[in-house]
């Protein structure tokens, strides 16, 4: 059903901050500078008019909760970023460029598959993979006359070969696809209990996963439901961001992980992975 919501002075929100600082692969922008995304069973687009956000989509269920809850926004940015501006010059740029940002609530299966996609890609094949996976085997949605396609489930995949997944541009992603999917539909890994445990016991978990290593596992820990902010996801750009800004490694490639890791958690808390997103965002974007 095709529903509308609106909000007023909603602050710490901008599109092109939530939706281009490579948390999420499935919102597109459009002419018209609105971003129109597929989450779970809802085709929504979304625009800014001034300090006026409207959402308007085909949706599943309650729209407003829906909205609320995937774009988080019953959480105070304000209240994060005044904490962590606090910490440094550094981040108290890296806000300010980057101050719309808000952590999506996607979910969870969908967000393990899709970083499993992600590990040594780039932007445009990623979404092209996605895009290409749902259509084949996701639900259909229409919206203003147009076809989109649901993100497929678990169960929907159950059927699905190597060779199949191969054909969709996977590369040597399609075998980690396939057994990740059986592990999941077997409950090797129980992803439904996963919000009960701590990071450091939901982080083994995932790691259990075919394709899913350190890094995988910690940017579906921060980008996901499981909402976890206190991980630091570390790859060739964050290294590079920490070791320019804080390190001064004369080179950089020498920076071991496990360095990186502890000045984050001495430096940003339990509040270092939003800090990863400002820093991250504010470098590659200049």
């Amino acid at each position: 059903m095709e529903q509308t919501y609106t909000i007023k002075n909603q602050g710490e929100f901008k599109l092109k901050d939530i939706f281009e600082c490579g948390q999420c692969f499935r919102w597109n922008k459009q002419e018209d500078e609105s971003y129109i995304g597929v989450f779970e069973n809802n085709v929504v687009q979304v625009w800014q008019e001034g300090k006026t956000l409207i959402f308007e989509g085909e949706c599943e269920g309650n729209f407003q909760k829906q909205i609320e809850k995937y774009f988080d926004l019953k959480r105070d940015y304000k209240e994060i970023q005044n904490k962590l501006a606090k910490i440094d010059k550094h981040l108290k740029i890296g806000i300010e460029y980057g101050k719309g940002i808000r952590i999506l609530n996607q979910d969870l299966w969908e967000t393990i598959i899709s970083f499993i996609i992600s590990a040594n890609n780039n932007i445009p094949r990623i979404k092209g993979i996605i895009e290409r996976l749902s259509l084949n085997y996701g639900t259909k949605i229409i919206y203003k006359e147009k076809e989109y396609y649901a993100f497929p489930t678990a169960k929907q995949l159950k059927d699905v070969s190597i060779e199949e997944y191969r054909k969709l541009g996977l590369g040597f992603r399609d075998k980690r696809l396939y057994e990740t999917t059986k592990m999941i539909l077997n409950k090797e890994v129980d992803i439904d209990k996963m919000d009960k445990l701590s990071t450091e016991e939901a982080r083994k978990e995932l790691l259990k996963l075919s394709g899913v290593g350190p890094k995988v596992a910690d940017c579906i820990l921060l980008f996901s439901t499981l909402k976890r902010f206190d991980v630091f996801p570390i790859d060739v750009w964050v290294r590079r961001v920490m070791n320019d800004l804080y390190i001064h490694d004369e080179d950089e490639t020498k920076v071991s992980k496990n360095k990186i890791e502890n000045l984050a958690k001495e430096k940003f808390g339990d509040l270092q992975g939003m800090a990863q997103q400002y820093l991250f965002y504010w470098r590659r974007e200049n």
